[in-house]
């Protein structure tokens, strides 16, 4: 008997899609630091997409906004999320294979993507995600 392979419905690698977190927190670049702080310790979250007229114009990290606090003279609740935020925001379309993201986030150092679907925000890939994905396959891999 002469078996023959079928073309295989596996895909090599999965989309951010299906990976990312969906409908992400955003804020505006005007909101004060303390805001964007607040929102980030209540939904227990380290970026948040900054928007204008529902467009991204700017990402604002845990990081950033800790670093802008500790200068002198800084008051969160009179200093805007614009004067914290980075502009050069590396987005992706939500059918981006996963691996092409992870390896543009390594060599520029990133620690998130924002998944745009035109001018809307979709969602946020981070490390954290590519971290669940990895713990998702070792689970599957131990089980073998």
């Amino acid at each position: 008997m002469v078996m023959t392979m079928r073309p295989s419905p596996v895909r090599q690698f999965p989309t951010i899609r299906e990976l990312m977190t969906p409908s992400p927190h955003t804020i505006s670049a005007d909101q004060k630091l303390a805001a964007a702080h607040e929102l980030m310790q209540r939904h227990g979250i380290r970026h948040l997409p900054v928007l204008a007229a529902s467009r991204i114009i700017g990402l604002v990290s845990e990081r950033d906004i800790l670093l802008v606090e500790s200068l002198p003279r800084t008051d969160p609740t009179t200093t805007t999320v614009e004067d914290a935020m980075v502009e050069d925001v590396f987005t992706v379309p939500p059918d981006a294979p996963v691996g092409e993201v992870i390896e543009t986030m390594i060599d520029r150092k990133l620690g998130s993507a924002i998944v745009c679907d035109g001018d809307h925000v979709a969602g946020v890939f981070t490390t954290v995600d590519a971290l669940r994905a990895l713990h998702r396959m070792l689970e599957g891999s131990a089980r073998d």
